[in-house]
């Protein structure tokens, strides 16, 4: 209890992944098509291979054009494939 006798309510908060990746289209109106490559390593062979992956962003001010990175964060669902926001430099 607190010094004025009311219940402490405690927040939950979630960690939100934050990607980096490469705008591949800007056509959309508010929405970027990024681009984010990773590296893994094959467990068997010890083999590095690149795994890509394209993420439909949200860009409120349609700042962005093909070929700018961008780092973006995980958010509430926007429509039926969008989950991503760009963060503001």
């Amino acid at each position: 209890m607190s010094a004025n006798n009311k219940p402490e309510t405690k927040i939950k908060t979630t960690a939100k992944r934050i990607l980096e990746g490469v705008v591949l289209s800007a056509k959309m109106n508010k929405t970027i098509v990024v681009n984010v490559e990773k590296v893994k390593i094959h467990p068997k062979y010890n083999k590095r291979y690149k795994l890509s992956t394209h993420y439909q962003v949200h860009d409120e001010t349609n700042q962005f054009k093909v070929g700018d990175k961008v780092k973006f964060i995980e958010c509430r669902p926007l429509s039926k494939n969008k989950r991503w926001r760009v963060l503001v430099k």
